[in-house]
């Protein structure tokens, strides 16, 4: 960005996932703001702004995976922070924004807290939600403030693309009947069709089946959350019991929680690619993780909102972009 428009601009990071705050603040062109939080021996959080934000455009980073309820208590706080020290506007990035999955009552007397927690991130000031890949796109009417959902597809689109992987030998699948418009979307733009597993038991693995024709083929699963690796891992005993050649997978959020690992490198499962938009320990990833950043593509948006351009054309990517 121009000198000009750095000059009420400033980025900060909370503990989610700092190091692609980093990487954000790099695309943008300015240092990470100066702040400090910490916890009291009984949990209680502090945050410290360490320099001025008055009538400034604040963005604040802050992936809400585990601890999903530490980290956005932390946001919650420094959004007051903000308000208090009078910044112009506050706007959270959430790479990842946890409770999404629950954003409906599946079973009688189910709290809605994907709504709440829009609740809460309003009430406290904020005033715009830059978020990616969100579980399912109507979270977004849960705000009454704007709110950016941008989607990896065009990330593991171009992943896949440099490798070839495109075409009628492979087809690309969700591993669960909930993901079909995911799967659709990658499959665009790799030239090929998809296909479903589907489990008639849900305490049965063995009792899933395959939507699609995927004998001879290699398969390319993609889900939202990799959360224990379970879903994949019986969806790809499946695919493979069904004749397919090989299979890879890809995820948007990589949460990899115990035994995601233990799941993942007992898998038939070739290649797995996730993006950065949570941090995780590296002892917890499986032996044959792939990872590509999300941070070009949230920089760039950060960019544009702060320069009042459409945010639109990083929805999708044309044939060109891949070339």
């Amino acid at each position: 960005m121009s000198e000009e428009s750095n000059d009420k601009f400033k980025i900060f990071s909370l503990n989610g996932n700092r190091p692609l705050a980093e990487k954000i603040a790099a695309v943008c062109g300015v240092p990470l703001g100066k702040s400090t939080v910490k916890q009291f021996s009984d949990g209680e959080i502090a945050i410290n702004l360490e320099e001025t934000v008055r009538g400034f455009d604040v963005y604040l980073v802050q992936s809400t995976n585990e601890p999903v309820n530490d980290h956005y208590l932390e946001l919650l706080i420094m959004i007051d922070a903000l308000k208090r020290a009078s910044a112009k506007t506050i706007n959270v990035v959430l790479p990842y924004y946890g409770y999404a999955r629950q954003d409906r009552t599946a079973k009688p007397h189910e709290p809605i807290t994907a709504k709440l927690v829009a609740n809460l991130l309003s009430n406290a000031g904020a005033t715009r939600v830059l978020t990616l890949d969100l579980h399912t796109v109507q979270v977004q009417g849960f705000f009454d403030i704007p709110v950016d959902n941008l989607f990896t597809m065009p990330l593991f689109a171009h992943y896949y693309r440099r490798r070839g992987m495109v075409g009628d030998d492979y087809v690309v699948v969700s591993p669960k009947n909930s993901g079909v418009q995911r799967a659709r979307s990658l499959a665009e733009y790799l030239d090929t069709t998809i296909a479903i597993v589907d489990t008639a038991e849900e305490n049965n693995p063995d009792s899933g089946y395959v939507i699609g024709d995927v004998e001879g083929r290699s398969c390319i699963m993609v889900d939202d959350i990799l959360n224990t690796g379970k879903i994949f891992s019986n969806a790809a005993k499946t695919l493979m019991k069904s004749g397919a050649k090989e299979v890879v997978a890809c995820a948007s959020h990589g949460l990899l929680s115990p035994p995601a690992k233990e799941n993942l490198d007992a898998a038939d499962i070739k290649d797995i690619c996730i993006t950065d938009s949570v941090s995780t320990d590296p002892a917890r990833h499986p032996e044959k993780l792939s990872i590509i950043s999300c941070s070009d593509l949230l920089g760039e948006a950060v960019k544009r909102i702060h320069q009042d351009q459409s945010v639109s054309p990083l929805f999708t990517m044309e044939r060109k972009d891949f070339e």
